[in-house]
């Protein structure tokens, strides 16, 4: 058989007792989990921030959705003597895309007694809304909402809870197309 020798190059010199040892044979830290948390929680933390933020700013629109308006048949047949109360809160929202017809209300609230503060105007995603209505929630502001609806000049009161919250509890005023085409 023969013996071939091949020329000597630097890979024929290579220590018996290396010193160093390669990274992928380094041995592990002993904390190495403690550092995988991190990152986990850390990963965990930012999604769950992203996806509050996400949500709020998608649910966010600044726009209500008003009810249909009532019927004749939902209408109240007998009209309890109104009483102006300026202890209730008062929502105003737009049901036009006219802002002065809501404006115009809400200075009307304004002169009818209530102050500044107690007063909430927003805008709804509905622009085609009948008729300016007054709605309460409980049966004891039956009285206030009739008061708040004569000092208006408004037909219109009903019981509906769909603003409670909104309305903190007090009363809401929905501005139709009747002040828009009246210019109130």
């Amino acid at each position: 058989m023969p013996q071939t020798t091949y020329p000597r190059d630097r890979f024929d010199d290579v220590p018996r007792d290396p010193e160093r040892v390669g990274a992928h044979r380094a041995p592990r830290g002993r904390h190495r989990w403690i550092v995988v948390l991190l990152w986990w929680l850390l990963v965990v933390g930012v999604l769950t921030g992203g996806g509050i933020l996400a949500f709020l700013a998608l649910s966010n629109t600044g726009e209500i959705e008003l009810p249909a308006p009532p019927t004749a048949s939902e209408s109240v047949e007998a009209t309890p003597e109104g009483e102006i109360d300026t202890s209730y809160p008062v929502l105003v929202l737009n049901g036009t895309e006219d802002a002065d017809a809501a404006e115009a209300v809400r200075q009307a609230v304004v002169g009818a007694g209530w102050s500044e503060e107690d007063i909430a105007p927003l805008d709804s995603e509905v622009s085609d809304f009948a008729s300016t209505t007054v709605l309460y929630v409980d049966d004891e502001d039956e009285r206030a909402a009739w008061g708040l609806a004569e000092a208006l000049g408004i037909d219109e009161v009903t019981q509906d809870g769909a603003y409670d919250e909104m309305s903190e509890g007090g009363l809401t005023v929905i501005v139709g197309l009747d002040r828009v085409d009246a210019g109130l």
